[in-house]
């Protein structure tokens, strides 16, 4: 059945249609290259003037905040709700925190406004994707009820 505006019909149209086995796996590959990304940071660890262990040390402390991440991935993968919150969480809460950290080493605003799109931006947008799949799941749950 066609919907009429002012005694024009308009041709049914379905809106936000999307594959979802690709809301589904989005939010897992990008979170993967943004954990990969943010571990190639621990590399900085490495100084020649430290002892072999001293450089371990400081790569696996470098490393925490990849682990954790990951920790939050298999979350979000199990439960993508909750996943997707914490993801979105973490973006926003972390944003400001960083920004304000490099805006003191850099003291240019858009350096470091770019510094967050690159860093926090990715896990928001993670969080929202692993919603919408988690949302998209219980609608296609629904449609086979």
């Amino acid at each position: 059945m066609n919907k009429m505006i002012k005694g024009i019909a308009l041709p049914e149209t379905k809106l936000m249609t999307f594959n979802p086995r690709l809301i589904y796996l989005l939010p897992r590959i990008i979170c993967i290259l943004a954990i990969a990304f943010i571990s190639i940071f621990a590399f900085d660890a490495f100084d020649p003037n430290l002892t072999v262990w001293k450089q371990i040390q400081g790569f696996a402390m470098h490393l925490l905040p990849s682990f954790i991440l990951i920790l939050i991935l298999l979350i979000a993968w199990k439960w993508e709700l909750i996943g997707g919150i914490i993801f979105v969480l973490i973006g926003l809460g972390l944003s400001p925190v960083i920004y304000i950290h490099n805006y003191y080493m850099n003291g240019s605003v858009w350096m470091s406004l770019w510094v967050i799109l690159t860093i926090t931006f990715p896990f928001i947008l993670v969080g929202i994707l692993f919603m919408l799949s988690h949302w998209n799941k219980r609608k296609q749950a629904k449609i086979v009820d």
